[in-house]
């Protein structure tokens, strides 16, 4: 007895083997996730512990008399990572567009799991003397070489991995990595400062956090280096790098002035706020905790709303990232102006929420411009050094302009001016960029 493909006995049989390739597909999706979440995830869990224990790190390897010097110091280690990030852009960048993705993501959670041990496992200068901080900013290089490398590779292996119709989904889960990493951050930061003696703290627990990303670090490095190759590398006469400076110096200019607004928004919104609320509004120090939890849960949720419901229902990337960008800068002036007025936790808690989760709805259709612009041959290296110029030379000085601003006019307004023109600028930027066409053939 025979059935033909219409017989209900052959589609009942049909069923389960043609959902197969549908369920391998959702699992090595998954698989993406967990495996570009661990790295990016580590990244930004070691920036929020450094922050939090900066004057700690900096009693520790740099014993300087001066009561500022230490603490100086320990931010000048923690800048230097800033400063590889855009080389880490160019070379990991090029790596991934010439070996692959996987080649490139392996590669950069090795250089920030050796960073991340330097920091952890370095004996204090009282015990190992000048080598001490010599290796300490060794594991800063490191660290910024990878991150420069990172969200390049990263991010387009996540675009790449899922069909047309999910990667604004796929790409969100780049945010919502950072936002989980940040609120681990801050949520370690203060259990170890409620849990031990300061004296335990500055001899040993500051480490802790440092140990356990560094843990999690092999995990990763498994998942990456058993991930599905998404980019198979043409035959080219010319590096990527190389064709970028030929033919897309402008696109890539547009697109790091187009993140001036938004990397601005986030070290300033996320990292320098609790500063800013304690130092110059006078709020309790406890503010530094609940700014820190409040940003990184918001970055997780707006995250990935934007990625469940706006950018893979809306034909274009542009209006959206338009959209929100405005709507954040309209929220500046009278959030700050609001909290300088009247200054108290929760409106503090409340301007950090309200403020970021406006902002990270629209970064899965940032991403996704950005990357739709260049071909694939060269998106890693074009991704990767727009967000390591954009950040280092923006994001990383966004909270030393501020505290200059601040020093220099005594104007607690000093972060929503500057805010104010780096959204500005980012506006007139995002206006020239180009967008393909919506009715245009993706690029693969």
């Amino acid at each position: 007895m025979t059935h033909d493909a219409t017989s209900p006995i052959h589609g009942a049989l049909a069923s389960p083997i043609a959902s197969a390739p549908a369920d391998a597909s959702r699992t090595a999706r998954r698989r993406t996730i967990v495996a570009t979440s661990i790295g990016n995830g580590l990244e930004m869990f070691d920036f929020t512990v450094f922050s939090f224990f900066a004057a700690i790190i900096g009693k520790s390897f740099f014993p300087i008399d001066s009561g500022a010097g230490p603490l100086l110091l320990a931010m000048a280690t923690f800048g230097v990572g800033f400063v590889m990030r855009p080389l880490g852009g160019i070379l990991i960048g090029n790596y991934a567009d010439r070996a692959g993705r996987r080649a490139a993501l392996t590669l950069t959670i090795a250089l920030m799991m050796v960073g991340t041990a330097l920091i952890a496992l370095t004996p204090s200068y009282a015990t190992l003397g000048v080598a001490a901080p010599v290796l300490v900013v060794l594991g800063r290089l490191l660290q910024g070489l990878s991150a420069g490398g990172e969200i390049g590779a990263a991010t387009t292996f996540l675009m790449e991995s899922g069909p047309m119709s999910r990667r604004g989904f796929m790409v969100s889960w780049q945010m919502v990595s950072q936002g989980a990493a940040a609120l681990c951050g801050a949520m370690f930061g203060a259990l170890l400062s409620a849990t031990l003696t300061p004296a335990s703290l500055e001899s040993w627990g500051w480490r802790i956090p440092f140990v356990l990303g560094l843990l999690v670090g092999p995990v990763g490095m498994y998942i990456r280096r058993n991930l599905d190759e998404t980019f198979e590398a043409p035959e080219r006469e010319q590096s990527a790098f190389r064709e970028i400076m030929q033919c897309y110096l402008g696109r890539i200019s547009l697109g790091t002035l187009m993140l001036v607004g938004g990397t601005s928004m986030l070290y300033i919104i996320v990292f320098y706020m609790p500063a800013y609320g304690v130092r110059t509004l006078h709020l309790p120090v406890a503010t530094s905790f609940l700014a820190g939890c409040a940003s990184g849960g918001i970055m997780m949720i707006s995250s990935l709303i934007s990625g469940l419901w706006i950018t893979d229902r809306m034909s274009r990337r542009k209006p959206v990232v338009i959209v929100t960008s405005l709507a954040t800068l309209l929220c500046v002036y009278p959030a700050f102006k609001w909290l300088t007025t009247a200054p108290s936790v929760p409106l503090m808690i409340g301007i950090v929420t309200l403020v970021m989760g406006i902002a990270t709805l629209g970064t899965g259709s940032y991403f996704l411009l950005i990357m739709e612009a260049f071909p694939r041959r060269v998106r890693a290296t074009a991704l990767a050094m727009i967000y390591s110029l954009g950040v280092t030379i923006f994001g990383g000085f966004a909270q030393f302009n501020v505290t200059w601003l601040l020093h220099r006019t005594g104007d607690a307004m000093s972060p929503a001016w500057y805010l104010l023109a780096c959204g500005i600028v980012s506006q007139i930027a995002l206006w020239c960029f180009p967008e393909r066409p919506a009715d245009a053939a993706p690029n693969p």
